[in-house]
């Protein structure tokens, strides 16, 4: 029997080919592939784009990061890809990005320390242009970044960090605009459901929880702990709802964790609002869609991903933290 001869692999069109089938210069292609620097006619710019159609033809991107010296790729590291928060978070820097001609290579920690420094390592090898740090630490290092010469801004981060950019919101305001609001409700005994951290520091939310119960007059209520998730919400909401003097409201640090708390009240028999009233804190899509809709201390996701992208990629060595105010958006959940 004679072997066959496997069939031939189609050629990769090269720029040259491109060049040839529009007849125009390959300088031309690549004016019109990179959008500069010269400008190109439209008539000319389409039967460039026509010739690429019709060849499939596929821009070198490693060769182009060469020339440029720059990957036109930003990372991104989030510590949970599927909390509705980070995912909303990540799409707006996706975007901002792209309208600065970047793409954005976004990995998950997964809440974990030693990952979330494994995924920095992986875009310090990738050489990425610059990296978005969502880290599990209020105080993360950033050495390797530094080492690599990566510029970075801290996002969803509220602390100042000296020598690096940063982007947060207001979080200790915004929870006491939460317990103010349930205080005009008339409730006078709050309790707090607040997220655990990797570094076991305390969460601005809680510090402003108990600054507006303070301010109330009021003494502070039970404090729940556990994971910024559903099921954190779920079991916080358990044991909360087990308490002998049970309280008439509840401040949750997240909106995962109030999804969970009202499942743990439609379980035990507790109405929502009428025996107990709930504000959430980020403004995901998820608070709007639960039952009842979520009353919510919402971030300004649009606004923090154009200021991170600015930050890393708009130019100027002077470093700052921006602060940006939250934001409560009433549904049914407090009773409004």
């Amino acid at each position: 029997m004679v072997a066959m001869p496997y069939p031939s692999a189609k050629p990769t069109a090269t720029r040259k080919d491109v060049a040839r089938l529009a007849g125009v210069s390959t300088a031309v292609v690549s004016y019109v592939v990179n959008g500069g620097p010269k400008r190109v006619s439209p008539a000319t710019e389409a039967k460039v784009r026509d010739a690429i159609a019709a060849l499939g033809y596929r821009p070198n991107a490693a060769a182009r990061a060469l020339k440029l010296g720059s990957s036109e790729m930003l990372g991104m590291v989030v510590p949970d890809a599927t909390n509705p928060f980070f995912a909303t978070l990540a799409h707006a820097v996706e975007e901002a990005a792209a309208e600065r001609g970047y793409a954005l290579l976004i990995a998950n920690s997964g809440g974990s320390l030693a990952s979330e420094r494994r995924q920095v390592a992986n875009l310090v090898s990738r050489r990425v242009d610059g990296v978005f740090l969502c880290s599990v630490l209020f105080e993360p290092d950033l050495r390797e970044l530094e080492a690599a010469d990566i510029p970075a801004v801290l996002l969803n981060h509220s602390a100042e960090t000296p020598g690096f950019d940063s982007v947060g919101v207001a979080l200790e305001e915004g929870a006491r605009t939460a317990v103010g609001h349930l205080v005009w409700h008339g409730h006078r005994r709050i309790g707090l459901i607040i997220g655990t951290n990797t570094g076991g520091d305390l969460d601005a939310r809680e510090v402003g929880w108990r600054a507006g119960l303070a301010e109330a007059g009021l003494p502070s209520g039970p404090v729940m702990r556990g994971p910024f998730s559903r099921e954190g919400g779920y079991q916080s909401g358990r044991w909360l709802l087990n308490e002998a003097e049970r309280p008439t409201a509840v401040f949750a640090s997240s909106d995962l964790q109030a999804v969970g708390l009202l499942k743990a009240c439609h379980e035990a028999g507790v109405r929502v609002p009428e025996d107990l009233a709930i504000v959430s804190f980020d403004g995901s899509a998820e608070a709007e869609f639960s039952w009842p809709p979520l009353s919510t201390v919402a971030q300004p996701v649009g606004e923090m991903a154009h200021a991170a992208v600015d930050a890393l990629v708009g130019g100027g060595d002077h470093k700052r933290n921006r602060i940006f105010p939250a934001t409560l958006v009433r549904r049914a959940s407090c009773g409004c």
